[in-house]
């Protein structure tokens, strides 16, 4: 799926998460004790909500329903910007530890709540670590039955905790037995005999603006859009160290100083906004897509241990 004129529609992405939520970390605190800890989303997210109004820039917010349960004025604060709410699951956890039905609960459970709290019909998910690859293809029926039309996971690459390999570059649809859900991938380049994501996230921080630009210009000469991903701690140096090997130590906080301005210097080059704002702009000139029917009916054998709990009971008048 290509937008005639890609080069005026750029999807700009937030990972809506607090400093704490590190996938499959050994030293990462227990669920339970998440409360207890000193958030700094609020004021984060915040920072980016100015920051994009300075570029007259709207975006997508992929929330996580923890954070939406435990601080919904974050999500209020997204939705009175005008911009648009989506999830990132409930629990912050990989695709591939979660059995189908706690997968199912969820997402389900994260979306009824952003959607009360924002007032918006919630149509976009973004898996945690993009850990949706082909061996998880049955998450794209449950994302079907659960109401979304639009997933934002895959990497046609290769990233820590996923990856999909395959040469759509460019949005394009995932064909279902339940239907049709349109996929919004992150865009990558070369990076030796690898192709990686190089517009957010550690790869953002660690890339110099040259490099990401130059990435950039390939993306919209092959059709775009430029999809830029940034994490609310990553405009933050002053946040809580976690304790972690070296690599990933290296991974998570290098260039937190330079994020601000990487991200200030992307939106002032190019024109974004949000995947809502993007579908109902794009001109579609051309359709490809992905089939899984024959792998989607794949009943997963997650390890029992590391099946995250189901969420609790929401409801605004519960909300903390």
């Amino acid at each position: 799926m290509t937008p005639s004129n890609s080069q005026d529609l750029n999807i700009l992405t937030v990972d809506v998460e607090d400093w704490f939520h590190i996938l499959d970390l050994e030293s990462s605190p227990d669920r339970e004790g998440w409360s207890n800890l000193d958030s700094r989303v609020l004021a984060n997210t915040e920072a980016l909500i100015e920051l994009f109004d300075e570029h007259k820039a709207k975006a997508t917010f992929f929330v996580v329903g923890w954070v939406a349960w435990k601080h919904p004025e974050v999500v209020r604060a997204i939705a009175d910007a005008g911009h648009e709410v989506a999830c990132h699951s409930f629990w912050h956890e990989l695709v591939p530890h979660h059995s189908r039905e706690s997968f199912r609960a969820d997402v389900s459970a994260a979306r009824s709540l952003l959607q009360d709290l924002s007032g918006q019909a919630v149509e976009g998910f973004r898996a945690p670590g993009w850990s949706i690859g082909p061996e998880q293809a049955w998450a794209f029926e449950e994302l079907l039955e659960a109401g979304f039309s639009y997933d934002a996971s895959l990497v046609p690459g290769k990233v820590s905790h996923g990856g999909y390999e395959h040469n759509l570059q460019q949005p394009h649809l995932i064909q279902c037995s339940g239907g049709e859900l349109l996929e919004i991938p992150t865009p990558t380049a070369r990076f030796g005999p690898w192709r990686v994501p190089y517009s957010g996230g550690g790869y953002l921080r660690f890339f110099p603006y040259r490099y990401i630009q130059r990435a950039a210009k390939r993306t919209l000469k092959d059709g775009g859009p430029l999809v830029i991903y940034v994490h609310p701690r990553e405009i933050d140096p002053a946040q809580p160290r976690m304790k972690m090997p070296f690599k990933r130590r290296f991974k998570y906080y290098v260039g937190l100083n330079g994020t601000r301005n990487k991200l200030s210097r992307l939106l002032k080059a190019h024109p974004f906004t949000s995947i809502e704002a993007w579908r109902a702009q794009a001109e579609v000139t051309a359709l490809q897509s992905i089939d899984v029917r024959a792998t989607s009916g794949v009943t997963p054998s997650p390890d029992p241990s590391r099946i995250p709990p189901m969420p609790p009971e929401l409801s605004l008048e519960a909300t903390p």
